[in-house]
């Protein structure tokens, strides 16, 4: 097994902000990437000051510290002409540069794919944004709930008198996050044969509705809509039992599952005679009020056992108190601790990958803002001390 990840060497420059973009950048330098994060003296990026519900560690936000890890701060003021030249420099000696500025801004400040590419062939350039750079509605700020809105998902699930509803995840700008990275790396593959980089585009909404796959294929195909059931099934589309019910000290779901198995669990002589797949959709109604009604009587780990033995998919409905503490959090990592400059021991969720090789690592702490300016602009751009000095004097860093 090798110290350095796979993607050691490899230099990102991340002049993102909020979260499809910096947790790109985050993934790719939890495989080893080199990643400076660009941020504007003084404040620095958007979720250094806004976090969830004024939460902070230390002084710092957590929607920060969230997606922040393994890179270094450099703040360079993008509104003076000599700030943008820094960043046309640190572009010119990086490997992929990374940008969700709404469609034009990244032009205005002369960091546009062609204005970049033009200085360095080989850089991998990715754009993130909310529609697409054309079309439209091209010049649309993108945000993770009214991009949901617009993508329909949210009339797949909660029950028919419900109001549209919304996901509790950031789920879309995580996956566009996570797409942009996908990109990213396929564009470096390919520069090894042609020695060339390339624009690399995504986008909210796109994300969002190759996400739902199966069921706009269903919809441009069929011509129907998701109807959704009276009961608050989780999705419109998918076979009753699927959804939450209570029990006794909490809740459980159940997910697809024969109905007959269903009824066999719970006691219930009229679901034990339905062998039909269609059933759980032609009688979705009446299987959630008649698992619902039974459900209260026993605890959550009584029902576990029992529709484990039956192969009826079910789990407990967690909090992030259970999920934090659970068992198999625990012993397979999920969550990791890390030594912060100024926090001390501060514990972040682990690396969803695995490698047998080449392990991606937690090496670098949430930067603090800038702390890396003067370490990055000598290392990469060879700006002595005397520079370095009248940058800090005059504002541009």
């Amino acid at each position: 097994m090798r110290d350095a990840g796979p993607l050691s060497g490899l230099r990102v420059l991340d002049a993102s902000q909020m979260l499809a973009g910096p947790i790109c950048a985050m993934r790719l330098a939890d495989l080893g990437a080199d990643v400076i994060k660009v941020e504007p003296p003084g404040t620095g990026e958007w979720t250094r000051t806004h976090g969830f519900a004024n939460a902070e560690v230390g002084g710092h936000t957590t929607a920060f510290l969230g997606i922040n890890r393994n890179k270094k701060s450099v703040t360079i003021n993008l509104k003076d002409p000599r700030g943008q030249q820094l960043l046309r420099e640190l572009a010119s000696v990086s490997d992929v540069f990374i940008q969700n500025y709404r469609v034009g801004t990244a032009a205005r400040l002369g960091a546009s794919y062609e204005q970049l590419s033009s200085i360095n062939p080989r850089l991998v350039y990715a754009s993130i944004t909310g529609y697409g750079e054309s079309g439209p509605n091209a010049g649309m700020p993108g945000q993770d709930l009214v991009v949901q809105a617009y993508s329909g998902s949210m009339w797949s699930v909660g029950g028919k008198e419900d109001p549209p509803q919304p996901g509790a995840l950031w789920a879309v700008d995580v996956m566009t996050g996570y797409q942009a990275a996908i990109g990213i790396l396929s564009a470096l593959w390919e520069r090894q044969s042609s020695g060339r980089g390339q624009k690399v585009s995504v986008d909210m909404l796109s994300t969002v509705m190759d996400c739902q796959c199966q069921e706009l294929v269903t919809h441009l195909n069929l011509g129907i809509q998701p109807e959704r059931s009276e009961e608050p099934l989780a999705h419109a589309w998918v076979n009753a039992p699927y959804g939450a019910y209570p029990t006794s000290d909490g809740w459980i779901v159940l997910a697809m599952a024969p109905i007959n198995k269903l009824g066999e669990a719970i006691g219930d002589p009229v679901l034990a005679a339905m062998t039909e797949w269609t059933d759980g959709h032609t009688h979705r109604d009446d299987i959630f009020r008649r698992v619902t009604q039974v459900t209260p009587s026993r605890t959550t780990a009584q029902w576990l056992a029992a529709f484990h033995d039956v192969n009826v998919w079910a789990g407990e409905v967690y909090d992030y108190t259970k999920l934090c503490t659970d068992p198999h959090v625990i012993q397979r990592g999920l969550i990791a601790t890390v030594d912060h400059p100024t926090i001390g021991s501060l514990r972040l969720t682990g690396i969803p990958i695995e490698m047998s090789e080449t392990p991606p690592s937690i090496r670098l702490a949430p930067p603090l803002l800038g702390q890396h300016t003067d370490e990055v602009l000598s290392s990469w751009l060879n700006h002595d001390e005397s520079d370095l000095r009248d940058l800090h004097a005059e504002g541009v860093i």
